[in-house]
């Protein structure tokens, strides 16, 4: 799963978005993930580059990809 670029601006309005800090919502993902017998990554970056960058290795391995290009 990748979060993008907008994930810090969710610390500065808690009241809009939540009080779910990134590592939180990370922890519970791989949990569920786990539950249901699959591994997730969690990564987050506020660089374009690096989430293309990931994206190009998921899909060079074929692996599946959650994009949260919103954050």
């Amino acid at each position: 799963m990748i979060n993008g670029p907008t994930w810090p601006a969710r610390q500065r309005e808690p009241d809009v978005y939540g009080a779910t800090t990134h590592d939180e919502l990370s922890a519970l993902i791989e949990r569920e993930a786990a539950e249901l017998g699959l591994k997730v990554v969690v990564r987050q970056s506020d660089s374009e580059a690096q989430l293309l960058e990931w994206i190009h290795q998921a899909a060079d391995k074929m692996e599946p990809v959650i994009l949260n290009a919103g954050g």
